[in-house]
This record gives structure tokens, sequence and C-alpha cells, in this order.
């Protein structure tokens, strides 16, 4: 039930997105003309970079260039996950579906799967993370991406994730979310300036860490 919520107001956000922008043509970024990196502003504790696009499942996505895309896991991602021993990466040519499994991160014996934000075929992993995958989580939206992926239909898929306003919006109601499952610690989501510390489910037993993880994730 909580997932069909999440996928319902995810909806919502789209349709609205789409009626205010109906008949105003999207810009095609070029390769000539690479994408700013800015700094992300943190919106209820977290990190929303303006210049990603963001999938419910807390992954995002960034056009490298026309017909590349860089995926990655968002700050409330890395912030709930906390720490990793291990993360599985997608093999090179592998066809992968947007809201499907995109990476596995391992941590203190158990597992969370990752949904990939975009659809096609996998360019590039980032090898880095493979060897530190604390990387993934220290710097998501940097140096801690996970792939770049060949997306045909890139505009398609981009038109089913959040950005802008919307995804500020989803991530004020994701933190309300959390924060009702987790009352004991919403200083946690409220402190060094209001940024959320980093590992906040540090306390958990580990199964409930997981449990939690996987709804968040719609994994």
């Amino acid at each position: 039930m909580t997932v069909l919520l999440i996928l319902v107001t995810f909806a919502v956000f789209i349709t609205i997105d789409y009626l205010r922008n109906r008949g105003v043509p999207a810009e095609e970024p070029t390769a000539a003309t690479p994408q700013p990196r800015l700094m992300p502003d943190v919106v209820a504790g977290f990190a929303v970079a303006p210049n990603v696009c963001y999938h419910p499942g807390h992954s995002w996505a960034v056009r490298d260039n026309p017909g590349l895309v860089r995926i990655g896991l968002d700050d409330f991602a890395a912030r709930l996950i906390g720490k990793a021993s291990r993360i599985l990466l997608p093999q090179r040519q592998r066809w992968i579906r947007q809201g499907q499994k995109i990476c596995t991160v391992e941590r203190d014996g158990m597992k969370v799967e990752m949904v990939s934000p975009i659809e096609g075929e996998v360019a590039e992993i980032n090898e880095a993370v493979l060897r530190n995958p604390e990387l993934a989580l220290r710097d998501p939206y940097g140096e801690g991406w996970l792939a770049t992926v060949k997306s045909p239909d890139a505009e398609t898929n981009f038109r089913n994730l959040l950005s802008g306003k919307l995804a500020r919006r989803w991530m004020e109601e994701t933190a309300k979310r959390l924060l009702e499952k987790m009352p004991r610690w919403a200083g946690a989501v409220a402190q060094d300036g209001g940024v959320a510390v980093h590992d906040l489910c540090a306390h958990l037993p580990n199964q409930e860490w997981a449990e939690l993880a996987r709804e968040f994730f719609l994994s």
C-alpha cells in the first residue's frame, strides 16, 4: 500500500508538470555545451541537485550528451544506506530498463537493490565505486556516480522523472515519511544547519534497516 501511494503521488507530480509545460519544446543539450555541475540545494535535510532528474526509487539521471546518460544514487539513499561493504553493478553492454534493478548495495551482510532511472545499454561503469563503495555514499552526485547508459529513448524516459520544483516537493514528502517512521531520530534530520546526518539508520537492527531501505527504494 505504501509503495502504491508513492507511485500515485509521483504520477500526480508528473501530470502537473506536463500540464504546466504542454506545448513548450524541450531543449536538447549538445555535446558542445556540457551541462554545468551545480551545487545541490538542501531540501528537508537532503541534497537535491538542480541539474539532475530523479526516480522515486532514489536514483538520478543527467545527460552527458544527447545519447549518453549518467546515473547514480541520490543523497537520501546515501544517508539511509550509511555504509557499504560492496556495490555490484551491471556489466557493460547489458540492457537495463527504467524502474528495474541497476545495482546491489551490501551492508553488514544485508543487501538492498537500487532501481535504474533510465532505460538503455550500459556504456561504462564507475570502477572507482567498485573499488571503494563508500565513494557512492560520500559523493553521490560527483565522483560516486554509478554508470553511463546509451539511451536511445532518453527523452521519453526523462518525462517520467522528477526535476526542479517537483523534485523538491517530492523530497520534502519523502523526508516527512521517514520522520513518521523514525520519530526518535527526528533530530538527525535537522542537524548541522538542516543537513541530515550520515547513516540515519545506524541504530536500527539490520533486518529493520533492510526493510526500510526496500520500501523507500521501491525494490
